[in-house]
């Protein structure tokens, strides 16, 4: 959670087509949009490595400067490249800082590796990896936790097992499942043995249905 905004600055953009978006790529830029707040939309563009830098800080807020206004603002989608994985277009959100909003944060299952569960051989299974929360948007954590550090095998943690930070609500149903601890999983020569034996009894009873047919003859 920030105690300060990032900042980060952008300019206008022209919207010409996407020779034009190709261009600014090149030259080192990210093009994005902003709108929400009751505002009209306002295309900009952004240096590619200012960007980066202030996705990468802490805090979901991050406040924009475009010529002498500033604007409180949340990332709301990010495209990439499907190969370098690089910044392609980002969309933000105007955000009103003494209201509430939604937003989607990160769930991290903790304590797993020295619970009962994983002594015994379990495997920590963990489906959701996202869960929606409601707060300031100055108080949106980075991520929220779920402890499995007492689980055993055959336990299963609901979001009522979330360990939340003071003015956050949960927006999604306590009861959805989050982890569980899952029985062994048997090693490659276990299966392989089974997949064995089993073969060996079909082909008995095979054997057998033979040796019937030809005393019947």
């Amino acid at each position: 959670m920030a105690d300060k905004n990032t900042t980060l600055t952008i300019a206008p953009r022209p919207v010409e087509g996407s020779r034009s978006t190709r261009r600014l790529r090149r030259e080192g830029f990210v093009p994005g949009v902003l709108y929400g707040g009751g505002a009209d939309s306002v295309p900009f563009q952004v240096e590619a490595r200012e960007l980066r830098h202030a996705l990468h800080a802490s805090g979901a807020v991050i406040e924009l400067t475009l010529g002498d206004d500033t604007t409180p603002a949340l990332l709301k989608d990010r495209q990439r490249h499907p190969v370098r994985g690089e910044t392609t277009h980002v969309d933000f959100l105007r955000v009103d800082l003494t209201k509430t909003i939604e937003a989607v944060v990160t769930l991290e299952a903790i304590g797993g590796e020295d619970s009962p569960g994983i002594r015994d051989g379990g495997v920590v299974d963990q489906p959701l990896r996202e869960i929606r929360i409601q707060a300031l948007p100055n108080a949106i954590p980075e991520s929220v936790t779920i402890d499995v550090s007492q689980a055993n095998i055959g336990d299963t943690f609901t979001l009522a097992h979330v360990k939340l930070p003071d003015g956050v609500t949960l927006v999604d149903e306590l009861d959805t499942p989050a982890v569980s601890m899952l029985a062994p999983r048997l090693r490659a020569d276990e299966e392989e043995e089974g997949i064995e034996t089993e073969t060996e009894v079909v082909g008995e009873a095979a054997s057998g249905d033979a040796d019937d047919d030809d005393g019947g003859e």
